[in-house]
Formats: C-alpha cells, sequence, structure tokens
C-alpha cells in the first residue's frame, strides 16, 4: 500500500476515498485515532488515504481530475428567497 492522498483533515480524506471508492478504487484512510492527540486544537495534516499499490495509477489519474475540478457556488436560494427546483 501506497499513500496517494494527504488530507487536511479526516472528513477530507473520506470525501476522496469515497470519490475512489466510487470508481472501484480500493482504499484505507489511517490517521483517526491522531485527531484526538491534538486535543482543542484544529487537527490537520494527518489524515492519509492509501491504496494498493496496484490501483496506484488509476488513483493519480482520479485525484489529478479532482483537485483541478473548478468549484460551482449553487445558490441556496434565488432573489425571492425560493429554494431553486431539482
Amino acid at each position: 500500500m501506497k499513500i496517494i492522498f494527504r488530507a487536511n483533515d479526516i472528513l477530507e480524506a473520506h470525501i476522496v476515498a469515497g470519490m475512489l471508492n466510487s470508481q472501484g478504487v480500493e482504499t484505507y484512510v489511517g490517521g483517526h485515532y491522531l485527531q484526538g492527540a491534538v486535543g482543542d486544537l484544529s487537527a490537520m495534516g494527518f489524515a492519509n488515504v492509501f491504496v494498493a499499490d496496484e490501483f496506484g495509477a488509476l488513483a493519480e489519474q482520479l485525484l489529478e481530475a479532482y483537485q483541478q475540478a473548478e468549484f460551482i457556488d449553487f445558490p441556496l436560494a434565488d432573489e425571492e428567497g425560493l429554494a431553486p427546483a431539482g
């Protein structure tokens, strides 16, 4: 196994792992228990996403697309205060 992604926090690690899992790449998220070690401080940089060596190339391609994705800000309400349909 190798580290394919170093996340800022455990939530980001699970988002990336979920994206990779949805594409058939088996993942392991490490760093869960390190969060408690930092106490009240903002825990960052301890969560990693691991993949088996045979998934490395595919995972790198998917992560490149993920990191280049553009953020789309969807409005929570229109000018009249109504939620968008759909």
